[in-house]
């Protein structure tokens, strides 16, 4: 009787939390619940009325069913993939069959392929200063960048090629374009000289020879390398290639002040601050402006331009002594050609107590170049 009587009241207790109030009431008496009309049967045996959450949750599911039932149209790209790829076949009137293209046959796609070009590999930003630069290389500056874009034919991609090798960005070659114009012969307010404007000091410091009768920082090979080795330097101080250009324009030194002063590596914000060089500040959009027209010059409206070739030339060591005007006409060539091919030599020969020097020649001549040496004819 015990084991019922606690049976019943477990009983007891669940239909009082799931039952009806009237089911419960019946529960608690022990007795059938009374006799009710079909109507009023009906109403007690009617589910409990859904709560507002559950109806929107009802809703939602709906709704994503009806999402998932519809069947996405594939893309354009895709339906051209697929049927460039599949070969099929199409009943034409009875038992002939018309071959659709293969998966070697060309199809010519309604939409041309997007030109990559130009590509840039450091951060590019166009903002109200960079737009200004662009507006004076296109107006008043335009006479000189656009002798500037014709001579970058002829050194950038050998400068391109030195920092590509030393997995720097190629794009830092155009640092060398707003510095000097790519002219050997560029001499600033600074005494900086050559394609990448290099202070003495600096030079030196990056194993360029200067003195009385060679100046290193003309030779635009070696003055690439020595370039690229500093603004490597620059990029493992500051981690930002704007703060790179800008401490080859104004000096790592003073760029390190400047950045713990104001606590950023954020070269826009840092040029808002008064203490900031003026000329470093437009430095970075300058070079920014270069950048895009050198890269698209006719978007700009330089049109017809005269690119200058790359030079075409072979080394050779000549002995200390070796005249290269007297070299030039031997060879047959006007002397601003063999001064071209080697701005570095600032005298014009090599002197006697240099053992011997590596000097660019015309390509093709070094046999010629071997005999005059030989006979002491260009001493």
């Amino acid at each position: 009787m015990r084991r019922v009587t606690c049976i019943n009241r477990m009983l007891i207790g669940c239909l009082l939390f799931f039952a009806t109030p009237k089911e419960a009431y019946c529960a608690v008496n022990l007795s059938k619940p009374p006799q009710t009309k079909a109507n009023e049967l009906g109403s007690l045996l009617k589910p409990r009325p859904i709560s507002f959450r559950q109806k929107v949750k009802k809703q939602l599911k709906e709704q994503a069913k009806q999402k998932s039932a519809v069947k996405k149209p594939r893309g354009l790209s895709q339906k051209m993939r697929s049927w460039s790829h599949k070969a099929t076949t199409k009943k034409v009137s009875g038992s002939k069959k018309q071959q659709l293209p293969t998966k070697s046959a060309k199809v010519k796609h309604p939409f041309s392929v997007v030109d990559q070009r130009p590509y840039f590999d450091i951060p590019v930003t166009y903002n109200a200063r960079v737009k200004k630069w662009i507006k004076h290389f296109q107006t008043n500056g335009k006479k000189w960048f656009q002798r500037y874009l014709e001579r970058s034919h002829r050194y950038l991609p050998s400068m391109k090629t030195v920092l590509r090798n030393k997995s720097l960005p190629e794009d830092l070659a155009y640092i060398a374009m707003i510095e000097s114009g790519f002219s050997p012969h560029a001499v600033s307010t600074a005494n900086a000289v050559g394609y990448w404007q290099f202070i003495k000091p600096t030079a030196n410091r990056y194993g360029l020879k200067t003195s009385w009768w060679i100046d290193e920082r003309r030779d635009f090979h070696k003055s690439t390398m020595a370039a690229a080795k500093y603004l490597g330097d620059l990029y493992k101080m500051f981690d930002s290639w704007y703060l790179t250009a800008c401490g080859y324009n104004m000096g790592e030194t003073r760029l390190r002040r400047l950045v713990k002063r104001h606590g950023t590596k954020n070269f826009w914000y840092l040029s808002k601050k008064k203490d900031f060089p003026k000329e470093t500040r437009e430095y970075v959009p300058k070079m920014l402006a270069a950048m895009l027209i050198a890269k698209s010059p006719e978007l700009y409206g330089f049109k017809n331009l005269n690119p200058q070739k790359p030079h075409s030339y072979e080394y050779y060591y000549v002995p200390g002594g070796t005249d290269l005007i007297l070299l030039a006409e031997a060879l047959n060539l006007p002397h601003t050609q063999m001064k071209r091919l080697n701005p570095e030599i600032i005298q014009g020969f090599i002197p006697e107590f240099v053992k011997n020097h590596r000097i660019r020649i015309p390509k093709g001549s070094t046999i010629k170049v071997a005999n005059l040496i030989r006979a002491k004819k260009v001493r």
